[in-house]
């Protein structure tokens, strides 16, 4: 949306009515991906078009990888099983997912990669992924901690064992587990501690690189190995985005309505699918939420919370302070922007002071979304029974969602804007 700002018009009534949300953004980059390393022509369809999935497809293309897009959700990806390496490094925004998928896959290559985003990823930390490429003998440099990432790559590891710390991201594990598929022997990653980011992730890892012809057995709880195959070109069918569809589950609640996605909350394999039962129990959801195996869903919930019954607490969710912003920090933020003390935060745990009377309020607040996807969706739940909530930046939005203010419309949201 070409505005710098959008103040929400709560509708004064349950919203109802048919919203498909896009397809998966994290299935979505992991497709794309694998349909790269793969020989062949694979046809991606129900994909999600974003800024996410556009700086992946883009980067591949750079790396001479054929890339069509016949129709709005569609990628068809054709590829010899090679990532050539570029002619500039790569851009990839704020993407996380194609930062570290691609780290990864790229020290399997031949040459040199310089992997690089904007502002916002050069303070995201992959110097665990990078360690843990450094240990299986590849030359790569993340000199900050963050992206840019430089690898020379001499197309093989020196090692078929990595351990990984996945305390900040499953991401890392996942990066791992997708390009050792196309070592030259069989390999084994092992967790170097029992914590790990939202392990649900890892299963949608696992599948998408069975879809594409990979071997991968779990010995132990913290361990996976992947037998050298490579990848084999396939049709693949992306899921709708369990993140998104926490979206139109909040405002669905929170306004007493009925929206229909099109999808069974059960029909999802996506973690944040979990957020349905939480969301579902509103304005009576528990008093406290862990929200360590669905952490993408914790801003919608955070402010639904705002709404509900009783007070809760967050747990589970410091990763949440290395996302695309420090998310604990902006909830709260946003939430004590709209009335003082509405919010604390206690370490990195999230106390919202639930008060079902601040619907129907005219209560003005900016929200800063600090260029983050998320927080511009969830704090919309909050202009939906609170006058005066405008949200800056809404355009970021099409990180993941770029329809999103229009889905919201299209049920009879109005907004205005300036």
């Amino acid at each position: 949306m070409k505005t710098d700002k959008l103040t929400i018009i709560p509708p004064g009534r349950p919203l109802s009515g048919r919203v498909s949300p896009p397809g998966s953004k994290s299935i979505t980059n992991r497709a794309l991906l694998l349909a790269g390393l793969a020989k062949g022509t694979s046809r991606l369809t129900g994909a999600l078009k974003s800024d996410d999935t556009r700086y992946m497809a883009d980067a591949l293309r750079a790396m001479g990888v054929t890339v069509d897009e016949p129709d709005a959700t569609t990628f068809v990806v054709t590829a010899n099983g090679e990532l050539k390496p570029p002619a500039a490094p790569l851009f990839l925004g704020n993407a996380g997912t194609a930062t570290r998928f691609l780290t990864a896959a790229l020290a399997l290559g031949k040459g040199r990669y310089v992997v690089d985003g904007d502002e916002h990823m050069r303070k995201r930390p992959i110097r665990p992924l990078v360690e843990a490429l450094q240990s299986l003998g590849v030359s790569i440099e993340a000199p900050t901690g963050c992206p840019p990432v430089t690898i020379d790559a001499t197309g093989a590891f020196a090692r078929n064992k990595v351990v990984i710390d996945a305390g900040l991201s499953s991401q890392y594990v996942s990066a791992l587990l997708m390009a050792a598929a196309c070592a030259a022997e069989p390999f084994e990653i092992e967790l170097a501690g029992a914590d790990i980011g939202a392990r649900g992730y890892i299963d949608l890892t696992l599948s998408a690189m069975r879809a594409f012809g990979a071997a991968v057995t779990q010995p132990t709880p913290a361990s996976w190995r992947i037998a050298p195959t490579g990848y084999t070109a396939t049709d693949f069918h992306i899921e709708p985005d369990a993140s998104a569809a926490t979206y139109l589950w909040g405002a669905e609640v929170v306004t007493g309505g009925s929206i229909d996605i099109g999808t069974p909350s059960g029909d999802f394999t996506q973690p944040d699918a979990r957020a349905h039962e939480v969301i579902a129990a509103f304005p009576r959801m528990p008093a406290v939420i862990d929200g360590s195996q669905m952490q993408d869903a914790i801003p919608t919930i955070a402010v639904l919370a705002a709404f509900n019954e009783t007070p809760v607490r967050f747990v589970g969710i410091a990763n949440l302070r290395v996302k695309e912003c420090d998310r604990i920090r902006a909830l709260s933020t946003g939430l004590n922007n709209i009335r003082g003390g509405l919010a604390e935060e206690q370490g990195d745990d999230l106390i919202v002071h639930s008060d079902p009377a601040l619907a129907g309020q005219s209560l003005p607040a900016d929200i800063d979304t600090f260029a983050d996807h998320r927080i511009a969706m969830s704090f919309a739940l909050a202009g939906l029974k609170i006058r005066d909530i405008t949200i800056l930046d809404p355009g970021c939005v099409a990180k993941t969602y770029p329809g999103y203010w229009d889905a919201l419309a299209s049920l009879g949201v109005q907004f205005s804007q300036g």
